[in-house]
């Protein structure tokens, strides 16, 4: 039983995420109805049965606090429904607070902390509900020969396709008295069921007309025993699932792709041993290994790709929070934003997604507090009085793009340097340019805000950001007009755990270089290679190439090539080459990180195994391209103010 309450457990918090991502993006809807008569009946039904919902399962689960709270927003909305209210600015307030109440109080139940205080909440629906001109609902009259009773439903297939399910369960028991605890349980035939003890006065009549749609009525003596079961049967099958979808713990997706990982392993050490056995065995049993082997690849490829696929969410899982983060903002400061999104339907790990959150949430703020002038600063600059901040993703190969941009002022880069300059931090001589500015910004503690406030925070955010994204493989570019506005690009894996990598020679060692890390390869000759300014460069394509030598960035003891390959990370005034000696292979590599503080080291972001029981280190090839930059303060190779 234990067992199977907290399983129930677990459905209820996934269902009530589904429930509330649709309340989110109903209430985005909704608001543009504010001060009309008239509002679009299918975002406020989308919104009643969501509400409804939640108060359902809430009750379930013995949830008192979400369940008082979804049925009082419920009631404002069947009152906007009827059209007994208008919705007001304060309606729609306090619908988005009500939200966000739920969200919070369902997160501490299942953080296992205290519960969340909705009193208050309820408390404000009420008084607008009544302020409005809708009485409340009128108190049940109390009946005589009022008990307790143990209410038993047994749900069935047939039941509810008749349209009899708990939440019509729970509606009729409220309308005959009051229910006091609700719990579901499993009875003997392993069928699910849902006990109610109810305060109510039940009739012999009410007992015979409700015994046909699954509900069972045993009195409970003075001293709380429950009375012999009044005929109860137990023919219902079970509702554990419904539709076609099946909810999985990706803790158990992290394990199966563990196992597919052992399997991309072996099957590497399958392709080396088949190498190296070709000359001792007759060619045509050598091709009709060679031919299983190409096969069992193939199918595991696929098989990774499934469950890679199962493990994909849309990215508007981030999205669709931010207009009310925004909207919340922008009414403190005075401001007037408008939020638009697309390629919320482009797909990233789910991993990804959460530890996404914080980031993306932060470079918003960032654009309220910093980037967005006042309506009245933007009418003297020619602009309309409301700003637009555009939130978008896409998809390309292995790489997902997130790009956060704002209307606004733009970031002032001589306010930059100068508060750079005064909190100590190393400033590049010259022109400051893209890549320069984001790594002033990202500083620990460095902010342009004499003073913290609610929105802009102690300076601390852009170097969490930039951690962050280092933790996960990405990369962050920004491009920054004066008057213009300013737009953060983030490059991600679209997984962290199976990648495509690219195998290259560095005097006698072999490193991995995930391929989403590279935006090319290119070839030089030794003698093409030039110092300038304590650096070296290349041509490449007609512009100065920076170029960092992997044998001096690792300290390994470089060979006498005359030819290099290069990796090219980056793009723009961001670009850097990476030389090695050459590039021997590409494979999928099973990415195993290094999460321990005492044996990680910047520019290696992990390891991995060939198949031949070698470890090879992975490298962060943005991280060492970061440390050429840092090392050189780019002298002599900067790019014009515009931060384009």
């Amino acid at each position: 039983m234990t067992d199977f309450l907290d399983n129930f457990l677990d459905d209820y918090f996934a269902e009530a995420e589904e429930h509330l991502a649709v309340i989110r993006r109903a209430l985005l809807t909704l608001e543009h109805s504010v001060g009309q008569r008239r509002i679009d009946g299918g975002v406020l039904e989308e919104l009643f049965r969501s509400f409804h919902s939640l108060k359902g399962i809430a009750g379930m689960v013995d949830h008192r606090e979400t369940e008082a709270l979804a049925h009082e927003l419920e009631s404002y909305l069947r009152a906007l429904r009827e059209g007994d209210v208008i919705l007001t600015t304060g309606g729609m307030d306090l619908l988005i607070k009500g939200a966000g109440a739920l969200e919070a109080s369902i997160a501490a139940r299942r953080a296992k902390g205290p519960a969340r205080d909705t009193g208050v909440v309820v408390e404000e629906i009420q008084s607008l509900i009544t302020r409005d001109g809708t009485s409340q609902p009128a108190a049940k009259p109390e009946s005589r020969g009022r008990g307790n009773w143990l209410c038993t439903f047994t749900p069935s297939p047939a039941l509810i396709a008749r349209g009899v399910n708990v939440d019509v369960v729970r509606s009729r028991l409220r309308e005959i008295g009051e229910i006091i605890t609700a719990a579901p349980m499993v009875n003997a035939q392993g069928s699910v069921a849902f006990q109610f003890e109810v305060s109510a006065a039940v009739s012999d009549e009410l007992i015979e007309r409700w015994q046909p749609d699954g509900l069972h009525f045993t009195p409970i003596a003075p001293g709380g025993a429950p009375g012999a079961r009044a005929g109860a049967d137990d023919r219902s099958g079970s509702i554990l699932s419904s539709g076609h979808y099946v909810r999985v713990d990706l803790a158990r997706l992290d394990e199966l792709m563990r196992m597919i990982g052992n399997l991309v392993i072996l099957r590497s050490r399958l392709t080396d041993t088949l190498a190296r056995s070709e000359r001792h065995m007759p060619p045509g049993q050598y091709r009709e290994v060679q031919d299983d082997a190409e096969a069992i690849e193939r199918e595991l490829r696929e098989l990774r790709e499934g469950v890679m696929r199962i493990r994909l969410v849309p990215v508007g899982e981030i999205f669709r929070r931010m207009p009310f983060v925004v909207r919340d903002l922008a009414r403190d400061s005075g401001r007037s934003v408008n939020v638009v999104l697309s390629g919320q339907d482009t797909k990233i790990d789910k991993f990804l997604v959460e530890r996404m959150m914080d980031p993306v949430l932060h470079l918003v703020r960032n654009a309220v507090s910093h980037g967005i002038e006042t309506p009245v600063e933007r009418g003297a600059a020619g602009k309309p009085p409301a700003a637009t901040i555009r939130l978008s993703a896409s998809a390309s190969g292995e790489t997902v793009v997130i790009e956060i941009a704002d209307d606004g002022r733009g970031i002032d880069v001589d306010k930059v340097t100068a508060r750079a300059k005064q909190a100590g931090l190393p400033v590049p001589s010259g022109t400051i340019d893209a890549v320069a500015l984001l790594e002033l910004i990202s500083a620990p503690g460095f902010s342009t805000r004499d003073a913290s406030d609610r929105v802009s925070g102690r300076g601390f955010g852009m170097n969490v950001v930039r951690e962050t994204l280092q933790e996960l493989g990405g990369t962050m570019q920004v491009e920054t007009h004066p008057g213009e506005g300013t737009r953060f690009i983030i490059e991600l894996p679209l997984t962290l755990a199976i990648a495509a990598a690219m195998l290259a020679r560095v005097g006698d060692q072999i490193f991995a270089v995930p391929q989403a890390a590279v935006r090319e390869v290119a070839e030089f000759e030794a003698a093409s290679i030039r110092a300038m300014q304590g650096a070296e460069v290349v041509e490449f394509r007609g512009a100065p190439l920076p170029v960092v030598r992997l044998s001096t960035a690792l300290n390994v003891a470089p060979s006498d090539a005359t030819r290099f390959h290069a990796f090219i990370i980056g793009s723009g005034a961001a670009a850097v080459g990476l030389l090695v000696d050459r590039i021997v292979g590409h494979r999928e590599i099973v990415v195993r990180t290094t999460a321990d503080p005492l044996i990680r080291v910047e520019g290696v972001s992990g390891a991995t195994d060939l198949g031949d029981g070698r470890a090879v280190l992975i490298l962060d090839a943005g991280a060492i391209a970061r440390q050429a930059r840092d090392r050189h303060g780019r002298r002599g190779l900067t790019v014009v103010r515009g931060i384009a």
